[in-house]
């Protein structure tokens, strides 16, 4: 409080907003915290470039600390690419339910949520001020808010492209937590694809090119209606970001 010159609201607020973009863990900065925002040698450290806002998308969605936002991302979209408040809040509930957790479901908190998460996406329809574009994610353009103000839409079709290096990124993290070289398509369109916003065509486009860049260290096969992916030799998350940062910085 006393370092930031900010309250005790606003601290809590700040270390859950670092905690669940993957920038700490138990209250230390987290590797890849260090690999973007180091006062000397980071990466991208003032916020600059749009990968690291693909990269903190994904580890905001997949880390699990965000319950909310992987509902919405990769569950509620691939039931309907249009949606209410109202729906999203049914989405929640329901799957609550299906977890068990019916108890842990608050209405009101659930509400505030799905308002943060539209706010942290969206263009402001009637700016006044440059403090309403302040928005960490609105350059990814993933969400829209239809004309009547009251549905909004994942944005599939003209959202910004995802950096390939970050959707390789999440390729190796995916790996990883499944403990298995080979991954089928439908859990990596499940875990990333929709992550992105991205259409089956996307993905496999993607992963196609990836797989061509990568050659000496993954495969993509598609043999009697079976896709996966099959990484042949270990390759390190860091090795890809620098791949991108040391051409793009």
């Amino acid at each position: 409080m006393v370092k930031l010159g900010v309250g005790k609201n606003m601290v809590s607020a700040i270390r859950f907003w670092l905690k669940v973009f993957g920038i700490s863990k138990n209250d230390e900065v987290s590797a890849i915290g260090r690999y973007l925002f180091d006062d000397e040698c980071g990466k991208d450290k003032y916020l600059e470039d749009l990968a690291t806002l693909w990269l903190l998308h994904y580890k905001l969605v997949s880390s699990g600390e965000a319950v909310i936002y992987w509902m919405l991302f990769c569950g509620l979209q691939r039931e309907r690419s249009q949606f209410t408040r109202e729906q999203a809040l049914s989405y929640v509930r329901l799957k609550m339910a299906e977890l068990g957790k019916p108890n842990l479901f608050n209405e009101n908190t659930v509400k505030k949520d799905i308002a943060v998460l539209l706010q942290n996406y969206l263009l402001p329809r009637k700016p006044q001020t440059n403090e309403d574009f302040s928005s960490l994610l609105i350059d990814l353009d993933l969400i829209r808010q239809n004309e009547d103000g009251k549905e909004y839409h994942f944005n599939v079709e003209g959202k910004r492209k995802v950096t390939r290096e970050v959707f390789m990124y999440a390729l190796i993290d995916l790996k990883e937590r499944t403990h298995d070289k080979t991954i089928p398509y439908e859990l990596i369109q499940e875990c990333i694809g929709l992550v992105f916003c991205m259409q089956d065509f996307e993905t496999i486009a993607m992963v196609q090119d990836l797989s061509r860049k990568y050659a000496k260290y993954m495969a993509y096969s598609e043999v009697a209606g079976i896709r996966q992916v099959q990484f042949i030799k270990d390759l390190s998350k860091e090795q890809i970001l620098d791949d991108y940062y040391e051409t793009h910085i």
